[in-house]
């Protein structure tokens, strides 16, 4: 090969290699562009935020603080009864050591639930503000200009007639229409409250959802049972079941007391309605604070006694015989009243327990019927009207172990006779005791004497500083809610161009249009009528000066000079484009 040939052979070779390259290079450049560029902090934040404040993440925040709700409703809670959650153990003890790892014994006050409820709080704020920000805006902004071609619009109609700009415009805001005026056409527009009712119902239920947490977190509520003649400080130790918010503490009750004086309960006393309840009133006598001087009050159902905000409730009332009874070395071991539960709401048959753990040689127990008004029915007595007409009580006595050392909590309401004996004979029915007589007990045990009649009251108090704001909220979300589901958002537009008005409308209301019909049928009725310009002369159509009073009533519609609606297509009657 000849040198010439060789020289060739290079070059091409160099030029193959040096196109080589620069493919190679196109391609890593190319590469590069298509490859996907991470977020990043800022862009996974972006990302996270915009998630959370979405409106499918607030509809399945909502759906699992509804479905969070459900185990405190399955299962006890310690805050509401713990005995329950107690004897669940004992009874299920595998079971509730699981449940008890997922707090499902304390549902409203565990991480997972505070979790669920914070983010659902974030997301309808993020939801909430933007949006309210953005309304803001919109209720400032001009309503848009007119459309060139009106009959396109889903409701439109074209007539003849002598109608002005200005008398457009003042019919429209005779309807309420927020309108501007341009070069041969008129603007309306109206139900911005529709948005500012959503927006009310979403940030109602904001302060509704933070309502509820601040009384979770700094209210308390408690039930008390007070006899006629005992009195109550508000103080942790004197409540029977309380129920404090996460952030009170003993200092932070309201430091207020009362005395019960009476009880007063009326009941009709003949008739079909015989028994029924009339009115139930407390006679307190009640002190403000330690240094307050002391005012009566009469507490009603539904009638609370509101002490610097907190409210104590009439919830339940009953009878609380008295009884003195001496043990078997003839010592006083109890005197006193015993709140007795109804069994019978008709006539207020109550079941009483008495346990005297302080008599001697051994403790006593009674189970007692306390019949308030009393008569004989064949073998037995029966109580035929709730009210102390003629009070007598049944006594059926016990001695032995009551079982107070054991550990095991017991209820004042019920007597445990596994570890006690019957004194006497038993009888479903006996003899009952009228106040002031007294039954003496077989073996030496002693006497039980009934002594009298006291009436009890139980009592719910609370303080819950969420309460008012809530109330608040709620109704608000009411009014908001009725806002957004009647108003309807909507646009009218009016051209006049020799002689000729053409109107549209629009209702920015998804499924609103039937409704919008009709309105804007009357809209052009009134927008077609002639205005009061004077005498005419025959059928002559009035000129554009001829209008008269701009802010008169138009006329009847049906005069001269009228064609009938045209819908989307209006041949003789349809404007040029401008």
């Amino acid at each position: 090969m000849s040198a010439p040939d060789d020289l060739a052979s290079a070059v091409r070779e160099e030029s193959a290699a040096q196109e080589q390259a620069e493919q190679e290079q196109a391609g890593q450049q190319a590469q590069e562009r298509t490859k996907p560029v991470g977020l990043g902090v800022v862009g996974w934040a972006r990302w996270t935020w915009r998630t959370l404040t979405s409106m499918r993440t607030a509809l399945i925040l909502l759906f699992l603080f509804a479905l969070g709700s459900v185990p405190g409703s399955i299962y006890p809670q310690r805050s509401v009864d713990p005995g329950r959650v107690a004897q669940y153990f004992k009874d299920n003890p595998t079971q509730a050591k699981w449940l008890d790892r997922f707090w499902l014994f304390d549902v409203f006050s565990s991480p997972w639930f505070a979790a669920i409820y914070l983010l659902l709080f974030i997301s309808l704020a993020g939801c909430v503000f933007p949006r309210a920000l953005a309304h803001l805006k919109e209720i400032r902004r001009r309503p848009p200009a007119a459309p060139r071609n009106l009959l396109r619009l889903p409701h439109s109609e074209a007539f003849e007639g002598g109608l002005t700009l200005e008398q457009a415009a003042a019919a429209l805001r005779r309807r309420r229409f927020r309108v501007v005026t341009g070069d041969g056409w008129v603007s309306a527009e109206k139900g911005y409250l529709r948005e500012t009712g959503n927006l009310l119902f979403h940030v109602a239920l904001l302060v509704l959802l933070f309502a509820v947490g601040a009384g979770g977190l700094f209210g308390y509520r408690g039930n008390v049972l007070v006899v006629e003649g005992d009195g109550f400080s508000n103080a942790v130790a004197a409540y029977d079941r309380f129920m404090p918010g996460s952030r009170v503490t003993a200092e932070s009750l309201e430091p207020f007391s009362f005395t019960l004086k009476d009880f007063q309960a009326s009941y009709v006393a003949a008739g079909e309605k015989q028994g029924q309840p009339l009115d139930y009133l407390a006679k307190l006598t009640v002190q403000d604070s330690p240094t307050a001087a002391p005012r009566e009050v009469d507490l009603k159902v539904n009638d609370p006694l509101d002490v610097n905000g907190t409210l104590t409730y009439l919830i339940g009332h009953g009878y609380a015989p008295t009884f003195r009874v001496t043990d078997g070395k003839g010592q006083v071991a109890y005197d006193g009243p015993v709140p007795c539960l109804a069994d019978d709401q008709a006539t207020y048959t109550s079941e009483c327990v008495i346990k005297v753990p302080d008599a001697q040689p051994t403790q006593l127990g009674f189970l007692a019927r306390f019949l308030p008004t009393t008569v004989p029915n064949g073998d037995a007595w029966v109580s035929v009207f709730p009210g102390a007409a003629n009070p007598t009580v049944q006594v059926f006595p016990f001695a032995g172990d009551l079982g107070l050392k054991s550990g095991q909590p017991q209820s004042v309401y019920q007597l445990d006779t596994t570890s006690l004996k019957p004194l006497g004979k038993m009888s479903a029915q006996p003899t009952p005791l009228n106040v002031g007589e007294t039954k003496e007990l077989a073996d030496g045990a002693g006497k039980i004497e009934f002594t009298g009649v006291k009436e009890w009251i139980s009592l719910q108090i609370t303080y819950d500083p969420g309460r008012e704001p809530a109330l608040l909220a709620a109704a608000a979300a009411v009014i908001g809610l009725v806002l957004s589901l009647t108003i309807r958002r909507r646009r009218v537009w009016a051209r006049v161009k020799d002689g000729t008005v053409t109107v549209g409308g629009l209702t920015r209301t998804e499924g609103g249009g039937a409704a919008f019909a009709e309105e804007f049928a009357e809209i052009v009725a009134a927008l077609r009528g002639d205005p009061p310009t004077g005498d005419r002369a025959g059928d002559d159509p009035p000129t554009g000066d001829q209008g008269g009073d701009k802010s008169g009533e138009p006329d009847e519609p049906g005069s001269a000079g009228h064609v009938a609606p045209t819908g989307n297509a209006a041949p003789g009657a349809r404007p040029d484009e401008e």
